[in-house]
């Protein structure tokens, strides 16, 4: 019988901003739209395909707390029809034009694009019932996948201003993961791979001087609610360059990092410390249980992230950034990575699948060469652990899902290499080794700069005022009886919730939607002012005008997300780390 070499899973993370009453285009309901069209459903059918076919995918599948609650939402049912209807529309407009014109090169396209978007729709109503996260049930109960869950909002975590705003943003994880896939939910995505130790920390903002407080590492608030692992990226483990997966597709990012490189100091690489093994990490005590860590593979990684000369920068596929107008269709091909938009030739979509299997074939080929390596290095299997945003596959890289169904197809055949989730990983080879990691997240220089720079440092001296006075309002009237201040109380949570999202920031570094974001922040923090007020207003004498009683029920309709949310959540934070010394 063949060697068993390893194992691998790819994990893939799902996430957007809460879109839904913010807008629609070019920013807002349409970017959830668009995933689902272009990833979701697509990468479901390509499970439901390999579940059908027999076995496990072997994925790992976040799926962001805010992002369950979008895609569980009746106007989210209601606007994706309507999406896909449009498209129809454009694509039957666009096939008119063209057959006026006599392009039957591209008649031919916008009829695939009919087609397409067709079978979407079916897809979605007929085969989905309208509900794409009951498709992950189903898919997670035959033992198919493995959803896990991340942070409520996606919130940075080691830059979050107090211990008990982390605390929230993984209970309520916890909680909506729970309420959306009725089991406990075993792995979490960290937001933007970042982790910070426990250690004494003091607000990274110029101008702000505070005592240090020690604060829990993030690991802690993980191992407190039953969570068992995380992802990390490479240059945690191990040291050395951290590899950036984002900077080549925003400029801003290549301008951005250039005024921090000079900080960057790069840390030695360990030897000894492998990212085909799984780790437990702890900086507590040892009374509690620590985590276990998966680390991406940075050697399959760049051979799909990267956009020059990894498999999504192929000539052939389709191109992500010339669009049709005014129906936003696409009928060229990348042609090659330095093309300008006028040099893209036309797309020819018999052309893809030659090419889908060869890099298949290519990237099972690299997974066994790899876990053969290690195998003989280290005389035990590993695990690959290959992450990558969800959206990548369908959205950036059309063909994507396609070329997963094909690597997974030929895992599953494989009788050296098992799928395996990171939670499966975990049930028959539990980690022994405890280690410590440095703070930090993934991509260039591997700390806070995308998130805290000279750009967005503003967003901060909003953020960390509102969670103070959350903890306030918490540690009053979190235990209030009545219903009316609970009402308060939780919709300033859901205020506090969408301003401590990581989106922001990222979107403010990247230029990609810099307006919109600033905007949003903004109004989220009105939002919890005005509402704070109103509960202390609520508090004094139990009574409010109309008009903010017709303003608290305009919130909650507007963000309608998080029925199970607890104020209590911030009025006392679990273990302090004063009891652990």
């Amino acid at each position: 019988m063949p060697e068993h070499l390893g194992s691998f899973t790819f994990v893939l993370h799902s996430h957007l901003p809460y879109v839904i009453g913010h807008g629609r285009w070019p920013h807002g309901m349409d970017w959830l739209n668009e995933a689902a069209a272009e990833s979701y459903i697509p990468l479901l059918q390509a499970f439901s395909r390999l579940a059908a076919e027999g076995g496990p995918t072997g994925v790992t599948l976040g799926v962001t707390p805010i992002l369950a609650e979008m895609l569980a939402s009746e106007v989210f049912r209601r606007e994706f029809k309507d999406y896909l209807d449009n498209k129809i529309q454009a694509a039957q407009e666009d096939l008119a034009t063209f057959q006026r014109l006599g392009e039957k090169h591209f008649v031919t396209v916008a009829q695939m694009w009919e087609g397409h978007y067709r079978e979407l729709k079916r897809v979605f109503c007929e085969d989905f019932g309208e509900d794409l996260l009951g498709v992950c049930r189903r898919l997670m109960d035959g033992g198919a996948l493995e959803v896990i869950t991340s942070a409520a909002t996606h919130g940075y975590l080691p830059l979050l201003g107090r211990d008990t705003a982390v605390q929230a943003q993984v209970k309520q994880g916890a909680a909506s993961y729970r309420r959306h896939f009725g089991r406990d939910p075993r792995g979490f995505w960290l937001p933007e791979c970042a982790y910070r130790p426990r250690y004494p920390w003091v607000p990274p903002l110029t101008g702000v001087t505070t005592e240090p407080v020690l604060r829990k590492g993030v690991e802690e608030f993980l191992s407190e609610n039953g969570l068992r692992y995380f992802i990390i990226d490479s240059h945690l483990l191990k040291g050395g360059k951290a590899i950036g997966v984002y900077k080549d597709r925003f400029e801003a990012l290549e301008r951005l990092w250039e005024r921090f490189a000079a900080q960057y100091q790069e840390r030695p690489e360990d030897q000894q410390k492998s990212p085909y093994l799984p780790y437990l990490v702890s900086s507590a005590p040892e009374s509690k249980k620590p985590e276990a860590i998966f680390t991406r593979d940075p050697k399959t990684g760049l051979q799909v992230w990267s956009g020059e000369w990894g498999y999504p920068g192929d000539g052939n596929y389709l191109d992500f950034h010339k669009k049709r107008f005014p129906g936003g269709l696409r009928y060229w091909r990348v042609t090659s990575a330095k093309a300008d938009l006028a040099d893209k030739g036309p797309y020819h979509p018999e052309w893809i699948t030659s090419r889908l299997h060869e890099q298949a074939d290519h990237f099972v080929s690299l997974v066994h060469d790899i876990l053969a390596e290690f195998r003989a290095t280290h005389q035990q299997p590993g695990i690959i652990t290959a992450p990558y945003d969800t959206e990548l596959f369908g959205h950036w890289w059309f063909e994507g899902p396609e070329w997963l169904y094909q690597v997974l197809s030929r895992l599953q055949k494989s009788t050296r290499v098992s799928l395996k989730s990171a939670g499966s990983f975990l049930e028959e080879a539990a980690p022994l080794s405890v280690i410590s990691l440095p703070e930090g997240s993934w991509g260039e220089g591997g700390y806070h700069w995308i998130w805290l720079n000279e750009d967005n440092d503003w967003t901060w001296r909003h953020i960390y005022p509102a969670e103070k006075e959350m903890e306030e309002l918490a540690q009053r009237w979190a235990d209030d009886p009545d219903p009316r201040m609970q009402d308060l109380l939780k919709q300033c949570g859901r205020s506090l919730f969408l301003l401590e999202a990581s989106d922001w920031q990222f979107l403010i570094s990247t230029f990609s939607a810099r307006d919109y974001a600033e905007l949003r922040l903004v109004m989220h923090y009105e939002d919890f002012q005005r509402l704070a007020a109103m509960a202390r207003q609520y508090a004094a004498d139990r009574n409010l005008s109309p008009e903010d009683w017709n303003f608290l029920e305009s919130c909650r309709e507007r963000d309608a997300i998080f029925p199970d949310i607890d104020p209590k959540w911030w009025s006392r934070l679990e273990f302090p780390p004063e009891e652990r010394e």
